[in-house]
């Protein structure tokens, strides 16, 4: 299939929606890499990680956006992230029990969707929106047409190997339901998951929309790329106290930073620590 690992903009020339079309296999496969997530669980992050890079496509600024499901039951927290640059990447954590057959409402019992825009300048902004519906797609919908009165169709997909996802939505300057937003989302929703699986960008487009003026923007890249990095990791040791550092060491022989992303481990021995806790004495002197 043509366009993995790319996400397009669809333009419609004379209605007031915008459309996102998105697919990605190599990344999602390095995401799901050394992880062993049973299907039910690969399926749900493939789902959040298209709806995550069809939403980052609106970013006006250089940040990331993230989103996360969190719940009480077998699932505790999902949690995708898409930059400016359409680097993703995504973490599970849940009851290793999990049923092999269970739905997205029942796994995130008492649950909620949080999407948060956290841009490297500025203030960070956080919504959210109750896990009512029976679907990620129906909650995506769910939460644009609560938080800013937008009508939004999302169709999503996964089956472990790859991961595609397409959205419309209605522009702030379009009155809500209009003719043209109800016979493109009902157009939208004649499309099965196995169906946006199987297709390349303009074929779907084609199997949509071939009676309305539309075409797509050239693609952009989708990659995996974990932000995690030493450094990352001796600034979080840093947040802690030099003799609580000092201890830690002292009782294992070494402190280990792993990130949960890409299970990178980054190792501090001795002599990184110490070396450590002089910068933190000698920060605090000067401060005295």
């Amino acid at each position: 299939m043509s366009n993995t690992d790319q996400v397009q903009r669809i333009l419609f020339d004379n209605v007031d929606v915008r459309g996102v079309v998105t697919a990605l296999q190599s990344s999602l496969q390095q995401i799901m890499a050394g992880h062993n997530y049973p299907p039910v669980i690969e399926n749900v992050l493939g789902e959040m990680l298209a709806a995550v890079t069809i939403l980052s496509t609106n970013l006006k600024f250089n940040g990331k956006l993230i989103l996360q499901a969190k719940g009480e039951g077998s699932v505790s927290t999902l949690m995708v992230e898409c930059n400016h640059r359409n680097e993703c990447r995504a973490v599970a954590q849940f009851d290793p029990a999990i049923p092999e057959q269970i739905g997205f409402k029942e796994m995130l019992a008492k649950g909620h969707l949080v999407l948060t825009i956290e841009p490297e300048v500025g203030q960070r902004y956080q919504g959210y929106v109750p896990l009512e519906q029976e679907s990620l797609a129906l909650c995506l919908e769910d939460y644009f047409q609560r938080s800013e009165q937008l009508d939004t169709k999302f169709i999503l997909a996964c089956d472990g190997k790859k991961a595609r996802g397409i959205m419309l939505q209605v522009l702030p300057a379009m009155q809500s339901g209009t003719d043209d937003w109800q016979r493109l989302a009902m157009l939208t929703e004649t499309l099965c998951a196995e169906e946006l699986l199987a297709l390349d960008n303009e074929t779907v487009l084609y199997r949509l929309f071939h009676e309305e003026q539309c075409r797509l923007f050239s693609p952009q890249q989708i990659e995996f790329k974990c932000q995690c990095s030493r450094e990352r990791s001796e600034k979080a040791l840093k947040l802690l106290d030099a003799n609580e550092l000092r201890e830690i060491v002292e009782d294992s022989g070494v402190i280990d930073m792993g990130c949960q992303f890409c299970n990178s481990n980054y190792s501090f021995d001795v002599v990184d620590v110490e070396a450590i806790c002089r910068e933190l004495e000698a920060k605090a002197a000067a401060k005295t």
